[in-house]
């Protein structure tokens, strides 16, 4: 949660420094929002070359040393921005700018050997509900993390970066401390090779393919993330901290899911549940977008992030009990590419429809999309659609007893 919270706080401020930044040096709302696009962009590209490598150095190596490693370096860029904002702050954006592409390289590695050692710390008949827990962690750090960052700001930019130095610092700690079991050990392969296998166990499994390209489709065009400072600032007429209330709105929301979740979880028809939350997603976003009163916008944003709580729920436990744990380092980098192009290549879409558009049509939009998209893949991957229940999609050899 260390690690969350102070990733949260960091993206909060740096999101409110460039867009003001932009705005206070005579740019339009399009063209600040498209600058917000762009970081989501500079997060992207670096991820999207990397990440593949990530995953099999995460089946191949020992994934609580890539954990501790990739957390030292943010621990790192935390420092650099504080340093930066004291000593150069009329250079903040190409700061920014710096830090996303940096901080894209790490996503590539943290995120596939955190989520393949889950499987490593529970059993097999306890990963939904530990996804659950860890989902309740995640949107805990997500909703104190905004908000609190959006109050920091108002006594400058660095302390909001300081605070987040100082978590970094104690999410490594925690890090260090944690023992996980040995994982599966894999014979020595070639790095290609290794990762043409993940690719393809990707494409052959329906249920995963469509969960995770479900997820990329519906995010890409129905993320208002990015947009959220254009919002708070200039159509709803408020401030940072009403921003940080935006960003922690979704968490919220997912909070509360994410609770009920770990104590009563989803057993059947789990397939409809995803899809009939993804479309509550694409109805709240629309909302979202139509709304001119903060606290409608904020209530808009509550179900959204209560909808996708349940679709990341449903859709991490089908892909990681379908995966085989020799393979999880490789199918979770795998996901996390579709989940960060669906993220910051949604931040980047949203940037340029705004930028074309207006950030109120394209918003709008978006939740349409949204909603046309769950539709047409109910319809493209029907295996996913029925699923009945979580031990189904697990391989032969490892079915959950029910």
């Amino acid at each position: 949660m260390l690690w969350t919270l102070g990733t949260q706080i960091q993206i909060t401020a740096m999101g409110w420094q460039v867009y003001d930044m932009a705005r206070a040096r005579g740019d339009s709302i399009e063209q600040g929002a498209f600058l917000l696009g762009l970081i989501g962009l500079s997060q992207f590209l670096p991820l999207l070359i990397l990440s593949l490598l990530g995953g099999q150095a995460a089946d191949r190596f020992d994934r609580r040393l890539i954990i501790l490693g990739c957390i030292a370096l943010k621990v790192g860029i935390a420092a650099a921005l504080v340093i930066a904002s004291h000593y150069a702050p009329a250079s903040m954006i190409m700061a920014i700018f710096g830090v996303a592409i940096v901080t894209g390289m790490l996503n590539a590695f943290l995120p596939a050997a955190s989520s393949a050692m889950v499987s490593n710390l529970v059993p097999r008949d306890a990963l939904p509900q530990a996804i659950a827990l860890m989902s309740l962690s995640f949107q805990g750090g997500s909703i104190i993390g905004p908000a609190l960052g959006g109050l920091l700001f108002h006594f400058g930019p660095a302390i909001p970066y300081s605070v987040s130095f100082a978590l970094f610092c104690g999410g490594w700690l925690l890090a260090f401390l944690t023992k996980a079991p040995a994982q599966e050990k894999l014979d020595s392969g070639r790095t290609l090779a290794m990762i043409k296998e993940g690719l393809l166990y990707v494409r052959d499994n329906k249920i995963v393919l469509g969960a995770l390209s479900l997820d990329l489709a519906v995010v890409l065009l129905a993320g208002a993330t990015a947009l959220l400072p254009v919002f708070a600032r200039d159509i709803l007429q408020a401030g940072p901290t009403a921003l940080g209330v935006l960003r922690s709105a979704s968490a919220v929301g997912a909070g509360l899911v994410s609770i009920i979740l770990a104590i009563v979880p989803i057993k059947r028809q789990v397939g409809r549940w995803m899809f009939g939350a993804v479309f509550v997603f694409g109805f709240a976003t629309l909302g979202f977008g139509l709304s001119i009163n903060l606290w409608l916008s904020v209530a808009c944003l509550v179900i959204a992030g209560a909808a996708d709580m349940i679709s990341v729920y449903v859709r991490s436990s089908l892909v990681q009990l379908a995966t085989p744990d020799a393979m999880r380092g490789r199918v979770s980098a795998i996901s996390y590419v579709f989940i960060s192009a669906s993220n910051e290549m949604g931040e980047f879409q949203s940037g340029v429809a705004a930028r074309l558009l207006g950030p109120v049509t394209a918003v709008v939009a978006g939740g349409i999309g949204a909603i046309l998209i769950a539709g047409a893949w109910m319809r493209l991957f029907k295996p996913l659609a029925i699923a009945d229940r979580f031990e189904d999609a697990a391989p032969e050899g490892q079915k959950i007893n029910p």
